[in-house]
């Protein structure tokens, strides 16, 4: 396996290495919140629903499977 300091150095040579903490870093966390482009509620709502309606679909879906292997595995099985 390789080792990982010399990568360190490299990234720390070339002044990339994150500075000045936990309180510059929740500041540039705002920063980056502000420059988001936020979602109307329309929009949210409605994927919200398709989101919900997609994992109730495959929820059924995988129970099914779920069933019909158990069943098939109690034939076989002989339980």
């Amino acid at each position: 396996m390789a080792s990982r300091q010399p990568a360190q150095r490299a990234v720390r040579a070339a002044g990339t290495a994150p500075r000045g903490g936990v309180f510059r870093f929740f500041i540039e966390v705002i920063a980056e919140l502000r420059r988001t482009t936020w979602p109307s509620r329309q929009e949210a709502t409605r994927l919200s629903i398709l989101v919900l309606i997609v994992a109730a679909f495959f929820g059924v879906f995988l129970g099914a499977i779920d069933y019909g292997f158990g069943r098939l595995a109690e034939y076989l099985i002989g339980a």
